[in-house]
């Protein structure tokens, strides 16, 4: 799987991890996609939601048996757009 296929799908319920961010305190947040608005993103971890931007984070998700590196820029925009493109 390429990456612009990727970014054309739906993402929430996709398990993700942060790789990077600007808040060295979200690295290594694991979870799954719950959510999705133009700027961030809902992650469920041990039933607590926490709500990041995704201009801020590299995140890694695992699709199927791929794992798939994304910089939170190339997610900025509401969903239904993204998956238009």
């Amino acid at each position: 799987m390429n990456l612009k296929n990727f970014l054309t799908g739906e993402i929430i319920g996709l398990k993700m991890e942060i790789m990077d961010s600007k808040n060295k305190n979200l690295i290594g947040i694991k979870g799954v996609v719950i959510d999705e608005t133009k700027n961030t993103l809902a992650i469920k971890e041990d039933n607590i939601v926490k709500t990041i931007l995704k201009k801020q984070v590299v995140l890694k998700f695992n699709y199927g048996e791929n794992n798939i590196i994304v910089d939170g820029n190339l997610l900025i925009g509401r969903p239904e757009d993204r998956i238009k493109k």
